[in-house]
This record gives C-alpha cells, structure tokens and sequence, in this order.
C-alpha cells in the first residue's frame, strides 16, 4: 500500500510541474470518449509542442467509467500535460466546461470537443490573433468564408444547425457560428461575466452574454465528424437548447432594463 501511495504522489507531482506553468489551458468534456482521447493529446502535443506554446489538458468527465482515468495516467506518464476531472454527481457538457474553466491555470482559455471535429492546428493562429488584437473572443468558425463542415453530415444536421443559429442570431449579431464548441478567450474576460448557469450544450452563448462580450472574432475551421464514439445530441438536447435561449433572452432583456433605470 505504502508503494501505492507513494506511486500516486509522484504523479501528482509530476502532473503540476507540467500544468502549472501552463500559457494556455485547453478544457475538454467528455463522457465515453476514451477512444479519442489519445488521438486528441497526441495532435495538441503535436501542433502546440511545435509552436512553443507551454499548455495544460483539462479534461472533464462525466464518470464514464469507460478506461478514461487509467488512460489519462498512460498519458500523463507519457509526458502529456493532461488534468483529469471525474465529475461524480454532476452531468451536462456545458456545466462541465464551467468546472474545466474554472480550475484552469493558464491565462488564456480555449474550449473544444473530444471526438477530434474541431482542429488543434487552429490553435495558434487562435492564440496569435487573440494576443495581438483588441478582440475579446475567437471562435473556430465552420460558417465563416474559408470554413466548412464534413460532407458526411445529413441534410437534417446542417438544416438543424441553421436554424439553431438563426434562433440566437439576435443574442450575437454579426457572428457566423454562435453554436460553436470550438473557442479561446482570456481569462479576465471570462472572470467579468454574471452567473454562469447554462442549460444544455451551448456554453459559447451563455459566455457571450453573460460577459457582454461585443469584440468577437472568426478563424475558418473544418469540422470533422467523428469516426469513434456515439454522438450525444438528442432531442432532449435540443429541448434544453430552446430553454437556455429563452433564459438568455430573458437576460438581455432584464440587463438592458437595469441599465437603462441606472
């Protein structure tokens, strides 16, 4: 037991060396994505490692009981500067990248999916334009000009997608992917907004409001479908989805009151 513990505490400690230090921290939320997980801290380690850009992989996890938190110890023994958060009593993508963000240690967040859609070589550009530019958030955009999405997505899928965002177009006006999971700002952007509490999936919007972020900007994307995995939008999902813009409109709308009496 002794030899145990002792085992743990190693890597423990070798864990913080790795992500304390950390530029920028990328959170990632899974459940049942331990196929892709080696394939997605290979390409960050890949496409960050190659840029000199000193990172952190936080991911959260929903109890998947899947092999993640065996393989996140393989990978961490690897080198990969990888954080792995079990969430036990809590579930929902959207709630999990709230814990992810608010345990990250790097300056500069970023958010993306685990089942490899969204493009880790987007992340220095992301990173460069954030930093050398007066805008507040970058969002990996498949609507933009230059950007696109896999040919193997349905004709429901893209027609649900529009739709969703021309349902929040009003709560972002002048963005082309609102739905995106795909997004990097700076940590004192994040740390100005209300009370997150989304519904859902979307957590881009329930940032964007919520900080009153107005400087948003889009880098073109290819958005891969994933080839491992089980997707886990549903209709349940998209009833959540429809009650989150209902809160948010609501938000404005209180907000802009506020305002207007103050």
């Amino acid at each position: 037991m002794p030899r145990v513990i002792e085992m743990k505490q190693g890597l423990e400690a070798h864990r913080q060396v790795l992500t304390m230090m950390a530029q920028l921290s990328v959170v990632v939320p899974t459940y049942h994505e331990v196929l892709n997980l080696p394939l997605l801290a290979d390409e960050l380690r890949k496409t960050l490692g190659a840029s000199n850009i000193r990172y952190e992989l936080i991911l959260v996890d929903d109890n998947s009981r899947d092999g993640t938190e065996e393989l996140c110890t393989k990978l961490l023994k690897e080198g990969h500067p990888i954080r792995l958060i079990v969430r036990k009593t809590e579930r929902g993508l959207a709630s999990a990248v709230i814990r992810g963000l608010n345990e990250a240690n790097g300056e500069v967040l970023t958010v993306m999916d685990a089942d490899l859609s969204h493009p880790a070589a987007a992340l220095p550009k992301m990173l460069r334009l954030l930093e050398e530019s007066n805008t507040e958030l970058i969002i990996g955009s498949r609507y933009i000009k230059g950007g696109s999405t896999d040919v193997e997505w349905s004709l429901f899928r893209r027609l649900n997608s529009k739709v969703a965002t021309l349902l929040a177009w009003p709560l972002c006006a002048g963005v082309t992917d609102p739905m995106a999971g795909f997004f990097m700002l700076h940590r004192a952007t994040l740390q100005r907004a209300a009370k997150l509490n989304p519904i859902g999936y979307k957590i881009l919007l329930e940032i964007i409001c919520k900080a009153r972020i107005s400087h948003i900007s889009e880098v073109p994307i290819h958005f891969r479908d994933r080839k491992l995995g089980q997707s886990k939008l549903d209709l349940r999902e998209q009833f959540s989805y429809l009650r989150h813009l209902y809160r948010l409109y609501m938000f404005k709308l209180f907000s802009r009151r506020k305002i207007h009496n103050d």
